[in-house]
């Protein structure tokens, strides 16, 4: 069984917190608007996202804790494979992995299998499959012109007890990504220098052999 308490710990997106989170705040977008009218939004948010194998960008994190005046803010890069997992790799301010896939999280405190849901939202986020997100959140979005936004709110109960919502905005790409916890704590992800390499590096290949059964 999973202990909430080191989930906890693993989910942060700086050295300590990670989403994932993964990976809220509930956006007030149509509330009054029926469950198939979300789910043809999803589905025109995600034809219209970037899929490729490999994904990889910079990201650009903030972290405001209830206990602290200012936020905590850390920057990296990320890198998506669909069929290996995510690298999540801090570097300021201080130096730090993170690898996860659809069912192990390592990170420098060891490994830990991962609830299901918070396995697949990487691959949903990163890998611009949103309509997977359905599986494990219920999910509110509008699609404008030129942008998208999505609400969801964890089903999984081991999420529950960490994440009340998450809100999620691109274009093409994922480029903002904010979550809420159920304690107070607010991180918000942004996402740049966003590109799709035909394939991974020596050190990459190297990072995911580590979440290899």
């Amino acid at each position: 069984m999973v202990n909430p308490a080191l989930f906890q710990n693993s989910l942060g997106l700086s050295c300590r917190y990670i989403l994932t989170p993964f990976l809220k705040l509930l956006l007030l977008f149509f509330l009054l608007r029926g469950q198939s009218y979300a789910d043809d939004e999803l589905s025109q948010i995600t034809a219209r996202l970037v899929k490729t194998p490999i994904t990889q960008g910079d990201f650009h994190q903030q972290k405001h804790l209830k206990v602290l005046r200012k936020p905590l803010i850390s920057t990296g890069s990320f890198t998506y494979h669909q069929s290996k997992g995510v690298i999540w790799k801090t570097l300021t301010p201080v130096v730090s992995l993170l690898l996860v896939n659809e069912s192990k999280l390592l990170t420098g405190q060891g490994e830990q299998a991962v609830p299901v849901a918070f396995g697949k939202v990487f691959k949903a986020m990163l890998g611009g499959d949103l309509s997977a997100l359905s599986d494990g959140f219920s999910v509110i979005g509008t699609d404008q012109k030129t942008s998208w936004q999505l609400a969801l709110t964890p089903k999984d109960e081991l999420l529950k007890l960490i994440i009340s919502t998450m809100q999620l905005s691109g274009d093409t790409e994922l480029r903002r990504l904010e979550i809420r916890e159920t304690g107070g704590n607010v991180t918000t992800i942004s996402f740049d220098n966003i590109i799709h390499p035909t394939q991974l590096t020596a050190e990459q290949e190297a990072d995911f052999e580590r979440l290899s059964p």
